[in-house]
C-alpha cells in the first residue's frame, strides 16, 4: 500500500540528519508483519533479494529491469564516474559519530544500492548514476493489528534537467508494474522466511 510523505517525515528517523536536500519520492507499507526486533530479518532478505532463494518474478518485470539496465549501459547512466565517490560523495560523509561508528549492514547482493547504516528500527542504503542521488530507508514500524511491519521510503536528488526527467518518465512504470510486483514478491519471501524461522 502507498503511504503519503508525512508517514516517513512525520516519525523520528535518524535518516532525516543527513537528507535535507533530498525529497520524498515515495512511501510503501511492506507486506512483513513481526515483532519488535525483526528489521534485522527484513533487511538480509532484502540484501539478498535477487539471490537463489527468491521468489520468481513475472516475467513483465524482469523485461523492465532487464530494459533499464540496458538503457543505462547504452546511454552511460551508470557508468562508475557517474556513482557514489565521483559523481557524488557518499552520505556516510555525512553521518553522526554514533551511526558512522555502528553497524553498517549489509550491501545487496544484486544491484547498486550501497548500505548507510543500520540500527534498531531502521537501515538505509544509497546509489547514485547519470540521473539520480538516491536513498532506499526501511523503517520497522507499530501496524494496526499490534504488532510491527516494515516500511519503505525511496528519497532523491535528481541530477540536473536529465534526472527530473527521468524521473518523471518512470514514474507509471514505478507505480502499476515495479513496486507492485516487487511488494508481492517481498511479501512471499517473508512469509516463507517466517515459515523456516518458527520451524527452526
Amino acid at each position: 500500500m502507498r503511504l503519503p510523505s508525512t508517514a516517513h517525515t512525520s516519525r523520528p528517523w535518524r535518516i532525516h540528519e543527513i537528507t535535507g536536500d533530498f525529497r520524498v519520492e515515495d512511501v510503501w507499507a511492506l507486506p512483513t508483519p513481526g515483532g519488535p526486533d525483526d528489521l534485522a530479518h527484513l533487511v538480509r532478505q532484502f540484501a539478498n533479494a535477487g539471490g537463489d532463494t527468491a521468489p520468481p518474478s513475472s516475467p513483465v518485470f524482469r523485461g523492465l529491469i532487464a530494459l533499464r539496465w540496458k538503457l543505462g549501459k547504452l546511454f552511460g547512466w551508470d557508468a562508475p564516474r557517474t556513482g557514489i565517490g565521483s559523481r557524488v560523495r557518499t552520505l556516510r560523509d555525512r553521518l553522526p559519530a554514533d551511526l558512522r561508528e555502528g553497524p553498517r549492514g549489509p550491501d545487496r547482493r544484486s544491484g547498486p544500492f550501497r548500505s548507510l547504516y543500520q540500527a534498531h528500527d531502521e537501515w538505509a542504503a544509497e546509489l547514485a548514476n547519470r540521473t539520480v542521488h538516491a536513498v532506499l530507508h526501511i523503517g520497522w514500524v507499530p501496524d494496526e493489528a499490534g504488532g510491527y511491519r516494515g516500511q519503505m521510503a525511496v528519497l532523491v536528488k535528481p541530477n540536473g534537467l536529465l534526472g527530473t526527467a527521468y524521473m518523471a518518465a518512470i514514474k507509471p512504470f514505478r507505480y502499476l508494474l515495479v513496486y507492485p510486483e516487487m511488494l508481492r514478491t517481498m511479501g512471499r519471501q517473508w512469509r516463507a522466511d517466517a515459515g523456516r524461522r518458527s520451524a527452526g
